[in-house]
């Protein structure tokens, strides 16, 4: 069975994430969401939260599962069975710091290789971040995340669209 890993904080989810998921669902036998829990990162949403998002958007997709981890990828992707991680690119200015985080990833585990992909051009200049700051404005966000995104994020923000 091959197996993926796509990482990443997901705070929140959006339909760029959910793009990527789709694409590497049909190459691979199996997508795990990664969900980083990062002490030193300030997310709106718990790892709990994050999880829950991403469960409910990717319900679609029979073969993705969520787990979240607090150690390094490249431990986790041995300890999931993983053979790629999968990343996505929206301009090029990602690839350095991706290409960076890949030869890091593949000097922990040689067994694990990073696979990049590009985001629907739709979706391409979107982030977690935009969503939260446009969103938290009262922007309408409606068509960048799930239903039950934008829901938790009006819960947590309430001007959110």
């Amino acid at each position: 069975m091959k197996i993926v890993l796509y990482p990443g904080t997901f705070d929140p989810i959006h339909k760029g994430h959910i793009d990527i998921c789709e694409k590497a669902s049909k190459i691979f036998d199996k997508v795990i969401f990664a969900v980083a829990e990062n002490p030193n990162k300030k997310t709106l949403f718990s790892t709990i939260e994050r999880v829950e998002m991403i469960k409910n958007s990717t319900n679609h997709i029979s073969n993705v599962e969520t787990a979240s981890t607090n150690g390094l990828i490249a431990d986790f992707a041995r300890k999931m069975g993983a053979c790629a991680l999968i990343r996505g690119l929206r301009h090029v200015s990602d690839f350095e710091f991706e290409f960076q985080m890949a030869m890091m990833n593949n000097h922990l585990n040689q067994n694990v290789s990073t696979l990049l992909m590009v985001t629907a051009e739709r979706y391409i200049h979107i982030n977690s971040t935009m969503i939260k700051n446009v969103g938290g404005l009262g922007g309408d966000i409606s068509s960048y995340v799930s239903e039950f995104v934008l829901n938790q994020l009006k819960k947590k923000m309430p001007s959110s669209n």
